[in-house]
């Protein structure tokens, strides 16, 4: 018996899905932001459209002619910066803008019309919102970054809980653990942060996370004390790094990817894989769409 355990990723091979599966003919928008473009709920996709402002809204699982058909949603004044769907309700849709506000919406079933206003509206902000993102165990409790300023919201009482200490300069990502304890923060001063919400605004740790200030993005793994973040080092290099919140001094690893003039969220993503626990660093050449 081999002393080296085997890795389960070793021959995995992406597939793409039957064609009669694929959603044709529509158009996506192309504006970089902090946050997401693309989200899914287990019923329905959420998806930046060509129109600012609007989202293509299609359902998750239909067959035949149904597949193809794509909802919108206008949403907003300006640019959807960011999206996520409830972990406690598919049909509840959180929508950050550079417009300075985050919305919630209660979208139908598929094949029922969609919402003309929102159901919950907060802010407005000082700066154009970021980033936004549920909390995981707690329903009707939400993220938001917007410049410097990070704040834990009660959707509904539409009022922050709490306002995270201010960072050094934009926030360009901020992301619940998996037990929801914690807020882990990227920003464009480079720092790495972690809060715990609950018991005081300043960050508890920070570390410089990359050496290039262009956008970095975080997500927590299977691993309750681990987090990985994607950024840039000082050649310009995409680089992706494991950290450990117990030993937050440097990375437990590291790995340079290609050389980019020019970087955002959606040209060095970090996919989820959940049912396996993995992370996968995804790049998208310059001027891809999502």
């Amino acid at each position: 018996m081999s002393r080296f355990k085997v890795s389960k990723f070793r021959h995995t091979e992406a597939r793409p899905p039957r064609r009669e599966a694929w959603i044709n003919d529509i158009r996506v928008g192309t504006t970089s932001s902090c946050g997401n473009h693309i989200k899914s709920s287990c019923s329905l996709i959420a998806f930046n459209s060509d129109r600012p402002g609007v989202l293509g809204i299609t359902p998750l699982e239909s067959h035949g002619e149904d597949k193809r058909h794509v909802a919108y949603l206008g949403c907003h004044s300006d640019l959807v910066t960011d999206l996520d769907f409830s972990p406690f309700d598919d049909f509840l849709l959180a929508t950050g803008s550079a417009d300075r506000t985050v919305k919630l919406w209660r979208l139908p079933s598929p094949g029922q019309a969609l919402p003309l206003l929102p159901g919950i509206v907060l802010g407005p902000e000082e700066l154009p919102v970021e980033v936004l993102q549920f909390h995981p165990t707690v329903d009707g409790v939400l993220v938001s970054a917007a410049g410097r300023a990070v704040k834990v919201w009660d959707a509904a009482k539409q009022q922050p809980l709490t306002e995270l200490a201010a960072h050094g300069d934009l926030v360009q990502s901020a992301v619940w653990s998996r037990n929801g304890v914690l807020v882990a923060t990227a920003c464009k001063d480079k720092q790495l942060r972690i809060f715990d919400p609950r018991a005081r605004a300043e960050a508890f740790q920070s570390t410089q996370a990359h050496e290039n200030s262009r956008d970095s993005q975080l997500a927590w793994t299977g691993i309750q004390e681990h987090l990985v973040s994607t950024g840039f080092n000082q050649m310009r290099e995409r680089e992706v790094k494991l950290w450990d919140t117990r030993f937050f001094s440097s990375a437990l690893a590291s790995l340079t990817l290609d050389t980019s003039p020019r970087v955002s969220k959606r040209k060095c993503a970090i996919v989820e894989q959940w049912g396996l626990g993995a992370r996968a660093a995804a790049g998208h050449p310059e001027g891809s769409g999502c």
